[in-house]
This record gives C-alpha cells, structure tokens and sequence, in this order.
C-alpha cells in the first residue's frame, strides 16, 4: 500500500539501500577500546560524511579532536522559523572477543531469521543509517527536511564519549537544537516501540588486596603466607544481597522510592522471569538475585546493583605454583535517582577498607569520573510528537521505559542545549547483544524505526521553536 507522505513512500522504496549502506558500515571495524583502529575509525567516519552528503546536507564536516577519534557534523538549516531537530549517534564499536563464538564473520553484515548479524549492527551503525535515511526522504522527496537538522555522529561513544561535550561546546552555535534525538537504547521487546526515560549513572572503584612485594614458591610458604586473592575473595563475598538489599551501609541514602502507580507500570510490561532467563541464557540451576518483592524492571531501572567486573591475580594461562603477592578486581556501581555519587563513592569505599584475614592491606581508589543517574518526564510537544510517530511507524502504542545502563552525556547535552530535552528511541531488543558475540538488529524494527523518524520530523514542523523546552529532572 502506497502512503500519501511523499517521504515515507520514498523510504519504503529504498529500504533495500538502507541495509546496503549499513553493510558498508559494518564492514569496517572502527574498533576505539584498544587505540590501534585510528585508520579505520577515519575510514568510517568518512563513510558517515559521505553518506550525510548524499542524504543532502548542504554542511558536512568531519571533525578531529586533538587526543580523540573523528566524528561527523552535518547541519541543514531550513528556515530560523521552524524547530530543530539533533540527531546524535556514534560509529565507533567494540571489539570482537570470543571469536568462536559468532555464527558468522562480525564485519560481514549476515541476514537470518529477520535479523540482521554483525559488530555495530545494533550499537550503533543501525542508529546512524536511519537517521540520514529519515533525512534522507525528506531530502529526495521534498528537496529538503520539513525542520532543522543536525547530525552529529561520534568515534568515542564506546570509550566514554571523552570529547563529545567539548566538540558540542566548540559547536554550539551549529548545534542549537528543540529536541535531542538519540538512537542507541533497547525496545523492551521486539515489535514494541520505546522511550527510554531514565539511566543509572555509575561508579567504579578498584581494589587492591596486597601481602608482599614478591611472589613465593606455593610448596615453601603457601599455608604460611598470606594469599591476598583469597583475602580478597573473602572480602567481594560480603557484597552477596542474597535478595535483599545490597549489604552497604549508607548505599541507599536518597534512592527515591518507587511510586505504587511505577510499580503497577513495570509489572504491566513485557519481561517475565522465564523471558528474563532465555534472554540472559541463565543456566537451569542459577536463581536470579532480584530482591524479594520486586520485578527485573524495577530492579534494574531503580535499584542500585554491585558487580564485580574484574577479578585478577594472576591468568590461568600463566598460573604457577606461587603465593601470588597481589590480587585485585574493578566494583561497578550502578546508582539511580536520587543517589549522590559522592556519597556512594564514600560508603563503599569504607566498606573495601575493612580489615582483611592476616592484615592483609587493602586500597581503594575511584576509576575515572563517575556518571551521574537521569530520568526525564516524557510528556510536552516533542514527546508527544515521538510517541505518535512511533505509533504510526509500529502499528502499535510505544511505552516509556527505564533503563539500567548508563549514558554519561545526555544530562549535560541536556543542559548546554539549553534544556532540549532528549528522546531515547529504542534500536536494540532483548536479543541484540550489544558488545557480545553474535550481534544482532530486528531487521523489520529497524525499518519501523526509520518510519518512525520520518513521522517525528514531519510531526516537529508543527512545533514552535522554543516550545519544547525543560528544566530536566536528572538534576
């Protein structure tokens, strides 16, 4: 059936070119975690420029921070009248671990089963392209977008977007913008349409469990020696909850409590345990740790977790037959409103500072800088804009969602916009699996998406510029 929208029956037409062109993308491994890919994260940003000018953007630059990875600026100014829109993205991707494990080559885009396979496919070079191709069938079938529009595309998103504010700061008159759109969340299940409305911020510390300066021969010492990696085991132990509240005094100091009304919303979404299980692939005899009384939606939107994300003695690969002198692991904290991060930063450090078995010594130290918790209210034009366009694009109603990961930029891109406020369209699905083996995009959501965001822009021409403005409440 032929649409009456100009636009969205040229986006119908070409949604084959839309999968070739993030082929394209895929087949570049941008990889930013390890600083050996700058030839190939160049490479990639200049794929994105290039498709940004065949999308009809009149600017294009790609821009080159001085310790950073390139990332991509295109603007379309319409007309100062009309709204406008910024379409924030990032082409850089994780690497490939676990080699054996994927199905298929990661750098091959590899169609199956309604999905499409690949590094980047999900996170977030499936983002990129349906937002120039939104802008795109305007472009081809109107001679332009309906509203402004910029597009900002970066190459460190995955390494914590370290030049993302001051690339936005040094390009803030070019970046001024009514409505934040951002393509790099989850549906909380495939063919159902979300915005996510809240993140957990972040706290990571590392511990370090010592007892000598050398290692010693396990056959002359071990069972006189202190073993600092049992120590410290002994000391990760305490952080069990075993379904009740993490075992830190102080931790839950301001986490806002959630309303019966939050509570009857999460119940009443997709995501029951059995789902939970499969999509998590829990082995059969392994419980989840969700605490008595509550669901996975309120536990991983609105609870703070603890996880060990780094345990290191000594390798399997390399192990001998040593007291090994040092052990240590990275603690990842996930906090959420209204959580001081400070404040957590300082009950649980306390808390990895208590006496050890033997006095073995203990150290703790705060890794990089903490990322603060952000949740919005989805209501006023541009939501509602989004929620209709989604609908449209879908077939079916979107819900708001929270989400438990964490997205350190949007609440000061937020506030340098000048209150912008940010919409976090869902690309991703339970089974995506974002920065593991096996990668994935719904193929058919990722084109209702793209209808989604040719709907939003027509829908934002409607909307005074100005009109959309908040105070934002991740503050």
């Amino acid at each position: 059936m032929r649409h009456q929208d100009p636009a969205m029956d040229w986006l119908e037409k070409n949604l084959d070119a839309s999968t070739r062109d993030l082929a394209r993308l895929v087949a570049i491994p941008g990889i930013s975690t390890d600083g050996n890919h700058l030839a190939e994260l160049e490479k990639s940003a200049q794929l994105v420029a290039d498709l940004a000018h065949e999308a009809g953007f009149p600017e294009v630059e790609v821009l080159r921070p001085e310790s950073g990875y390139p990332a991509v600026l295109a603007s379309w100014k319409v007309d100062p009248s009309l709204s406008t829109v910024l379409m924030l993205s990032h082409h850089d991707v994780q690497p490939c671990n676990y080699l054996s494990q994927w199905d298929s080559d990661p750098w091959v885009l590899t169609e199956k089963n309604g999905r499409l396979y690949g590094r980047g496919s999900a996170d977030d070079k499936g983002g990129v392209i349906a937002q120039i191709m939104a802008v795109k069938a305007w472009a081809k079938s109107r001679g332009k977008p309906p509203v402004n529009v910029s597009l900002l595309v970066e190459g460190e998103e995955e390494v914590g977007s370290k030049n993302l504010l001051s690339i936005a700061r040094s390009n803030q008159y070019r970046l001024h913008a009514d409505a934040l759109v951002v393509c790099d969340t989850e549906n909380i299940q495939a063919g159902l349409p979300s915005i996510t409305c809240s993140l957990r911020g972040v706290v990571t510390l590392k511990v370090t469990a010592k007892s000598a300066t050398i290692p010693s021969h396990s056959g002359m010492a071990g069972g006189a020696l202190a073993d600092p990696a049992i120590a410290l085991c002994w000391l990760l132990g305490k952080l069990a909850w075993n379904k009740g509240p993490i075992p830190v005094n102080g931790l839950y100091e301001g986490v806002k409590p959630v309303t019966e009304d939050e509570r009857r919303k999460y119940r009443s979404l997709p995501g029951d345990e059995s789902g939970v299980r499969r999509d998590l692939q829990v082995l059969p005899g392994v419980s989840l740790a969700i605490e008595t009384g509550k669901n996975f939606h309120e536990q991983t939107w609105r609870r703070p977790s603890v996880t060990v994300i780094a345990l290191e003695a000594s390798s399997i690969g390399q192990a001998s037959n040593q007291v090994l002198p040092k052990a240590e692991a990275i603690i990842s904290c996930r906090i959420v409103p209204d959580q001081d991060p400070d404040k957590v930063v300082q009950v649980l450090s306390e808390f990895l500072r208590q006496p050890l078995p033997w006095g073995v010594e203990v150290s703790v130290e705060e890794i990089g800088s903490h990322v603060k918790w952000w949740k919005t209210d989805p209501s006023g034009p541009a939501f509602q804009a989004a929620m209709e366009a989604l609908e449209s694009g879908y077939g079916v109603s979107p819900v708001a969602t929270g989400c438990g990961g964490t997205i350190g930029f949007i609440e000061p891109l937020e506030k340098l916009l000048g209150g912008a406020p940010a919409l976090l369209f869902g690309i991703e699905d339970p089974i995506s699996n974002a920065h593991a083996p096996n990668e994935s995009l719904h193929k058919s959501d990722w084109q209702k998406l793209m209808k989604s965001l040719v709907g939003f822009l027509g829908k934002m021409a409607a909307v005074e510029p100005g009109k959309c403005r908040t105070n934002g409440s991740g503050t």
